[in-house]
């Protein structure tokens, strides 16, 4: 049997008097792309912020890539994608520099040599090679979040780990988003993306799981848009509506990790 990428059971998450997550469980398999899919306040940044050690769960375990959440996790095997936050925050940085800081971790608090191929190469994932050096600040939203995904590449990642990274990015980002994940996904690459739509990366989804007031209500086949979403005012699914598959009623009821300096700014 192969050692899930994430393997999380019975997690309850109390984020001051909310009880947020109530004793989810979550495996994700090597080479999985998973969907986690549910409506805003379902408990879904808060299960990925948990697997990742930004949050404490209150109860339950956390195992990444066969070791419990702490400091024997490999993070340097993990790429973090915090929800939508201004990669122009803080200290005026080139993009180069922002994705160079992805290659930092509780273990290594200096820049490897060769850096900056290292950085402009995960640049090129995303097709943004020839804005290197240009300041973080001059760019769009949806490049500015493009950045920030292939700071997560620049460690060559087994697991990633993406919470909603496509919202409010323009299409053209959407497209060049799905591509790139298409070519690492065909190399082997496991992801755990949190969606609001399915959207451009509806065929690469292998699994989804629904979160509803904090519980897992499905985990199986991802929904599917009807016929008529084909036409060009329905392009994306909202899988939190009635376009979700028949739910089974049984079912309902970081010192030292993967964040840098810029992750902190997604802690609640």
């Amino acid at each position: 049997m192969t050692t899930p990428a994430i393997d999380a059971r019975g997690v309850h998450v109390h984020l001051g008097a909310s009880h947020v997550l109530r004793g989810v469980d979550l495996r994700v398999e090597p080479g999985e792309v998973v969907a986690l899919l549910g409506a805003n306040g379902s408990g879904k940044s808060t299960l990925v912020r948990t697997v990742v050690g930004v949050l404490e769960p209150s109860r339950g375990e956390v195992n990444l890539l066969g070791h419990r959440l702490g400091n024997d996790v490999p993070w340097q095997r993990i790429g973090y994608v915090p929800q939508r936050i201004s990669a122009a925050a803080g200290v005026p940085s080139t993009a180069s520099e922002v994705v160079a800081s992805g290659l930092l971790h509780g273990r290594r608090l200096s820049l490897p040599r060769g850096w900056r191929t290292l950085a402009r190469e995960a640049l090129d994932q995303v097709g943004l090679a020839d804005r290197a050096g240009d300041a973080i600040g001059q760019l769009s939203g949806g490049q500015q979040q493009r950045v920030l995904i292939a700071r997560a590449l620049v460690r060559r990642p087994e697991l990633l780990v993406l919470d909603e990274p496509v919202a409010g990015v323009d299409r053209p980002s959407q497209e060049a988003f799905a591509a790139t994940m298409t070519r690492l996904v065909d190399d082997g690459l496991t992801v755990l993306v949190v969606l609001h739509e399915l959207g451009e990366l509806a065929d690469l989804i292998t699994r989804a799981v629904v979160l509803r007031h904090g519980q897992v209500v499905h985990d199986g086949a991802p929904p599917r848009p009807h016929a008529s979403h084909d036409a060009a005012e329905h392009e994306h699914l909202h899988p939190h509506t009635s376009e979700l598959p028949a739910l089974d009623a049984r079912h309902v009821g970081l010192s030292d990790g993967p964040l840098d300096a810029g992750d902190r700014e997604a802690r609640p």
